[in-house]
C-alpha cells in the first residue's frame, strides 16, 4: 500500500538514505530539515522537499499534514566531540519531538517513530572497556549522557505517555553510532568512523606518518552500517514492539582496533599520537542484541571491515576531489 510517509530530518545523514529507500519502494516521500536545501547530504528531486525549523509547533503541523507515518530523526548533534560541548543545544531538540508528538495526535498519524540513542544508558554501566552489551533495562536508574542523551531519555517516555493516553502508535529505537556514505566526516559533527577515515586519507594526501587519536585508544564502541539502520528501522516501525529497543551492532572493537581496520584498508601504517585531553566519552559501549533478535529473528550483522571498506571508499572519493562538508551532500 502507498503510503504518505514524513522524515523529520530527512536532509540529515539517515534521513536522507531512508527516504531512497521509501522512494523506491513507491511511497509519497516529504523530506523536512532546518539545514538550507544546498547543505542537506541526500536531496532526492522526486520527494517534497521542505525547510522548516521543527522546534516551532506551527512548523510541525506543516511537516505532518496528510501524512501515515512520521519518522523524527531531527536533532541537533553530531560526534562525541560535539555533544559534549553542546549540551544546552542537544537539550533544546526536546521542542521537536514534543511538537511532533502534539502534531501527530492531532492529524491522526498511523505511526511514529522515534530515533533515540545508546546515550540513554546509565554511565555506571559503561565504565569499563571490556563492556558486556547494553541491554535495554540497563537505561535505568537512569544516568545518561549530560544533556544529548537526558534529551533522548525524556523523549522516549514521551512516546511511551502519547502512545498510553493518546493513543499515538509510537515505536523507539536506540541507535548505536551508525555510519556509512554521505555523512558529514569533518566540520566538528562526524562520529569517529568518518573522523578516522578522514585523518588516515589526509595524512596520505599529505605525506605524513602520523594520526590524531582522542583519548588513549582503548575505549570500546560498536558501529552499525547505514543498510542495517535501514532495514532494522523498517521493521521495528511496522512491529508491535512498544518498547525502546536496541537498534545496533555487537561488533565491539577498540578505537585502536577501529584505526587498525582503516589502515589495512588504505595500506598504510601511521604513527599514532593520542591527545588525552580531547572528548572521548564513557569507557565502553556495545549493543545487547539478545531482545531484537527474540522479537524480530535479525539483528544488525553488517562486518564492520566490510562497511568501513564501503564508507572510506565514498570519503576518499571526496576528499580527492577537493570536496568537504559544504560541498559534498547535494546528491539528486
Amino acid at each position: 500500500m502507498r503510503k504518505k510517509i514524513t522524515i523529520c530530518g530527512g536532509g540529515g545523514f539517515i534521513g536522507g538514505h531512508l527516504a531512497g529507500v521509501f522512494l523506491k519502494q513507491g511511497h509519497a516521500v516529504r523530506c523536512v530539515d532546518r539545514k538550507p536545501q544546498t547543505a542537506w547530504y541526500q536531496r532526492h528531486d522526486n520527494a517534497e522537499n521542505l525547510t522548516l525549523d521543527l522546534q516551532n509547533a506551527d512548523a510541525c503541523v506543516a511537516a505532518l499534514q496528510g501524512a501515515d507515518e512520521c519518522y523524527n530523526l531531527a536533532a541537533d548533534m553530531g560526534g562525541m566531540g560535539f555533544i559534549e560541548n553542546n549540551k544546552a543545544l542537544c537539550m533544546l531538540s526536546v521542542l521537536i519531538n514534543t511538537h511532533l508528538l502534539v502534531a501527530a495526535r492531532k492529524l491522526g498519524v498511523r505511526r511514529f517513530f522515534y530515533a533515540s540513542s545508546a546515550c540513554v544508558y546509565a554511565a555506571g554501566k559503561q565504565t569499563e572497556t571490556a563492556n558486556p552489551g547494553l541491554k535495554e533495562e540497563d537505561a535505568y536508574p537512569a544516568m545518561p549522557e549530560d544533556g544529548y542523551g537526558w534529551e533522548k531519555l525524556f523523549s522516549e517516555r514521551m512516546c511511551r505517555h502519547f502512545r498510553e493516553d493518546f493513543g499515538v502508535q509510537t515505536r523507539v529505537a536506540r541507535f548505536h553510532n551508525v555510519y556509512g556514505p554521505f555523512g558529514t566526516f569533518d566540520g566538528g559533527r562526524e562520529k569517529a568512523p568518518a573522523a578516522i577515515c578522514r585523518k588516515v586519507i589526509a595524512a596520505l594526501m599529505a605525506g605524513k606518518n602520523e594520526i590524531e587519536i582522542w583519548g588513549d585508544g582503548l575505549q570500546t564502541r560498536s558501529f552499525m552500517y547505514i543498510d542495517d539502520c535501514l532495514k532494522g528501522i523498517s521493521a521495528i516501525t511496522s512491529s508491535d514492539i512498544l518498547q525502546p529497543i536496541n537498534l545496533g551492532s555487537d561488533e565491539m572493537v577498540s578505537i585502536n582496533q577501529l584505526v587498525d581496520i582503516v589502515e589495512e584498508i588504505a595500506g598504510v601504517k601511521l604513527r599514532r599520537n593520542y591527545n588525552l585531553s580531547a572528548p572521548k566519552g564513557v569507557r565502553g559501549r556495545s549493543s545487547d542484541n539478545t531482545l531484537i533478535k527474540r522479537l524480530l529473528g535479525w539483528a544488525p550483522g553488517i562486518r564492520l571491515r566490510d562497511g568501513m571498506e564501503k564508507t572510506y571508499a565514498w570519503i576518499y572519493d571526496q576528499m580527492k576531489g577537493g570536496l568537504s562538508k559544504d560541498s559534498v551532500f547535494n546528491v539528486h
